[in-house]
């Protein structure tokens, strides 16, 4: 059994970012299906996400909603970019074991091989 630490760094401007959305949600999707352990945390401008993937007018809602059982944020960059109530609303769990951030550190010690998007 494989154990993997999804992180989406990318932020919601340009095409660019869209797709290592799409390619963080499939990994982590990929691992899940597999019955593999995963963690899929949104960190820094990827916690902007957040709204948009709760909506569900959202193009990339069902394949959000595939990992969301799995799905974590940084508590200090949700504040940082204003995605606080959004957070709150869909009730995602909060990391902050790290000066308020996630501990990447923790992962790795727990084995957990980790992907940046």
């Amino acid at each position: 059994m494989s154990k993997a630490a999804v992180i989406i760094l990318a932020g919601t401007d340009g095409h660019a970012n869209l797709g290592r959305l799409v390619n963080g949600l499939e990994t982590a999707k990929e691992f899940a299906e597999n019955d593999d352990e995963v963690e899929l945390i949104f960190d820094g401008a990827g916690t902007q996400w957040i709204p948009e993937l709760e909506a569900e007018e959202s193009d990339y809602y069902d394949l959000y909603r595939a990992v969301r059982d799995d799905v974590a944020v940084c508590d200090f960059c949700s504040g940082a970019f204003g995605v606080d109530d959004a957070v709150n609303d869909a009730g995602v769990v909060r990391l902050d074991d790290h000066d308020g951030h996630p501990s990447i550190r923790s992962l790795v010690d727990d084995g957990y091989e980790v992907l940046t998007f």
